[in-house]
């Protein structure tokens, strides 16, 4: 009997012991960090995303665990907390959510700092797509004309709009001046679209195009 409780003894202490490990070994895979004085919860996983990054290296070099933890055991890095965060939650879930406050290119420095590979090739395609969209917007001008249509004759007037020249906006201004005349006016917002770098195109070549019929 006695030999039994003993080994009942020794199994219910093992099985608290491996359940303490677990724990241990579970709560060691949360890492603190202390970024520009804003603490960061996450997981050795997360920060590990990138094997060659600065953040998988900080959870595994010795030297660096000893010397850059704060009194709270958080490792600490010296760089803006606010741009940090779009940085840790593309490891989380690979997508890149920047704040309207934020700019990408300080992201980018963020990123090249922390040497994510990934996140550097993706913010450097999202500035030269938006470099790309603000040159093809400065190479445009647009030249924009007013029409004014009695009601039959609307029909006819937006047939007119040709060689490029789009209708933006038909505005119903009420009834002619004239007594004799009970139809509706009708004024027509047409615009055409210039390349600023094309020296051959003139806006008022283009406005003579737009007859009244």
């Amino acid at each position: 009997m006695f030999a039994l409780m003993s080994l009942i003894r020794m199994t219910s202490d093992a099985a608290l012991t491996n359940g303490h490990n677990k724990q241990s070994s579970s709560k060691k895979e949360w890492v603190r960090l202390n970024v520009g004085g804003t603490i960061f919860l996450t997981t050795k996983q997360t920060l590990c995303k990138d094997p060659h990054s600065f953040l998988c290296r900080i959870c595994h070099d010795e030297q660096l665990i000893d010397s850059m933890r704060d009194s709270t055991g958080a490792f600490l890095i010296d760089r803006d907390p606010n741009y940090f965060s779009p940085v840790l939650n593309y490891l989380r879930h690979g997508k890149v959510i920047i704040d309207k406050n934020l700019m990408d290119e300080g992201v980018l420095a963020e990123a090249e700092f922390y040497q994510i590979s990934s996140l550097v090739r993706l913010m450097k395609a999202r500035l030269g797509a938006k470099e790309e969209k603000d040159s093809t917007s400065k190479r445009t001008q647009h030249v924009y004309r007013v029409l004014q249509s009695h009601e039959d004759e609307l029909t006819q007037m937006l047939s007119t709009l040709s060689d490029g020249w789009k209708c933006e906006q038909v505005i119903n201004i009420g009834s002619g001046y004239s007594y004799e005349c009970n139809q509706s006016e009708f004024l027509i917002l047409a615009s055409y679209q210039l390349d600023s770098t094309d020296n051959t195109q003139s806006p008022n070549k283009y406005i003579e195009k737009l007859q009244l019929p």
